[in-house]
């Protein structure tokens, strides 16, 4: 039969355990979480595999007036544009930012036509511009 010292013991060395396993948990858990540039790579690149193509139509270009960005920062450039799928009009607006590089060639002004492509699933999500895909002409 076990002594009271020798089950202290043992239920103390659990408790010890258990907590080194939930933060080795919660540390391995947190260097996985993506940061949102990468989130939204992920999405855009995902738009781009399943998405179906339509016209669309650019309303706005959105390059916010504001002091220099400090070194290592992109200053914003957002588009806006509206497309219609299954008779329902859809405004939205895509951060192309990280996408300069691709769109230095082109410069849109508003009322232009261009291609969106768009998740059949959710047809809010959609995208003028990724990394592999222009609908840019």
């Amino acid at each position: 039969m076990k002594s009271h010292t020798d089950i202290l013991l043992l239920a103390v060395a659990l408790v010890f355990v258990s907590g080194v396993a939930m933060v080795m948990w919660n540390t391995l858990r947190r260097s996985r979480r993506k940061d949102p540039e990468e989130i939204e790579r992920r999405r855009r690149m995902e738009v781009n595999r399943r998405g179906r193509i339509t016209a669309a139509e650019v309303t706005d270009l959105l390059e916010p007036e504001s002091e220099e960005p400090a070194a290592g920062v992109r200053r914003p450039l957002i588009i806006v544009y509206k497309y219609e799928v299954a008779g329902v009009t859809y405004e939205v607006s895509q951060d192309i930012s990280a996408l300069s590089s691709a769109f230095t060639s082109v410069r849109l002004t508003g009322s232009e036509t261009v291609s969106v492509k768009y998740d059949p699933k959710a047809p809010t999500n959609s995208i003028v511009l990724c990394e592999e895909w222009s609908g840019i002409r």
